[in-house]
């Protein structure tokens, strides 16, 4: 856990969780008072008499039981449909015991109910706890894959991955927020607004960032696997880039595969695979998905479908012995995609999902200690 001079995204609640023998982690009763004060739950001027008597009630007692009348009292469908999906994700925790046996088990289950937005808000909060007292800028911006949607743009053989909510918000109003909407709206034309692309000198820009309760995500992500150079007599150089966010990124899925299965592993990115004996793979996104099944099956992928295609990356398990019999010593191929409108969202939990672990019962969130 980060020490008190460095709380990583403090509006995750990460900061109100405590480690249980295994590492994972249970909320207590200052995780829900947080969750009380989101935007999905906090009090406006407009909230109803049954919607402001329930939100002290449980200001006062975080855990106390509700029953469905004081939900059917509220006034606004959407604020009902909100407190139903919060209360049902504070009972799941609760009886899970952890916001990890949770969240696996949700996926667990097969058909998800909890809003996408609810997961993410879980995954950050144990990225927080999983990552500690890190400060390398590039590993917290490289977790952010995990609970943000990117939107990744090429320019001048450049892969870089933008927060897909802030660039539109910053489209929008040029970063001017609603006074920027309304000038947009009587026709002003405004400048566009530079984001910062993660470098050594941008970085204690970021980290100093993170530590904000309304934490923007306004850093850029070179996602870059290789970079050419042109030489002289026509020859073309193509160099790994040591500082690529890809490097980062596998360092933090090493860390996620440990912190949920136990088990160690090396990722590493590869701009290519040539693997006559490929037998196993994992699409850390749909996109992905769909384009490691098609090249596994040998089916061409047509120019457009090849170029969203970000990165690949290889598995290794540290102990073979842990990996699943028949794929004993083999490697684990990991894809990485935008979709044709150039977004990318990681779904983490097909790591927790589709890795052919040896025994997955015996890391299933029932086994927990």
């Amino acid at each position: 856990m980060p020490d008190a001079s460095f709380t990583p995204w403090p509006a995750s609640g990460a900061q109100h969780l405590v480690a249980d023998s295994r590492g994972w982690h249970a909320p207590t009763p200052d995780y829900w008072r947080h969750w009380l004060q989101r935007p999905e739950l906090a009090l406006v001027p407009e909230s109803c008499v049954a919607e402001r008597g329930l939100h002290e009630a449980l200001l006062q007692d975080p855990l106390r039981s509700v029953i469905p009348g004081q939900i059917e009292a509220m006034l606004d469908a959407d604020v009902r449909e909100n407190w139903r999906h919060f209360l049902a994700l504070r009972d799941a925790v609760q009886r899970a015991g952890s916001i990890e046996a949770a969240w696996t088990g949700f996926f667990a289950a097969g058909a998800v109910t909890v809003p996408p937005l609810f997961l993410d808000l879980l995954v950050q909060a144990m990225v927080v706890r999983l990552l500690g007292p890190a400060r390398d800028p590039m590993l917290w911006r490289a977790a952010e894959l995990l609970f943000r949607r990117q939107r990744v743009q090429l320019q001048g053989g450049r892969v870089l991955a933008g927060d897909a909510d802030t660039l539109d918000q910053l489209h929008e109003t040029a970063g001017l927020g609603s006074m920027g909407a309304l000038l947009k709206q009587a026709g002003a034309t405004l400048r566009g607004v530079e984001l910062q692309v993660l470098n050594e000198d941008t970085g204690p820009a970021y980290l100093q960032a993170l530590g904000q309760p309304g934490a923007s995500h306004r850093f850029v992500l070179d996602l870059t696997h290789t970079v050419q150079q042109q030489l002289p007599h026509g020859l073309v150089l193509s160099m790994n880039r040591a500082q690529s966010g890809l490097k980062a990124l596998a360092q933090v899925l090493e860390r996620w595969v440990m912190h949920l299965h136990g088990v160690a592993v090396q990722i590493e990115a590869l701009s290519r695979v040539d693997d006559p004996a490929w037998r196993w793979h994992i699409g850390l996104d749909a996109e992905a998905t769909g384009l490691l099944n098609d090249l596994y099956q040998g089916k061409s992928l047509s120019e457009a479908r090849q170029q969203r295609l970000i990165s690949l990356f290889r598995l290794r398990f540290a102990d073979p012995a842990q990996q699943r019999e028949d794929l004993r010593g083999k490697p684990v191929y990991l894809g990485l995609a935008m979709n044709a409108q150039g977004l990318l969202k990681l779904k983490p939990q097909n790591l927790w999902l589709d890795l052919p672990l040896a025994d997955a019962a015996a890391f299933s969130p029932s086994s927990a200690p």
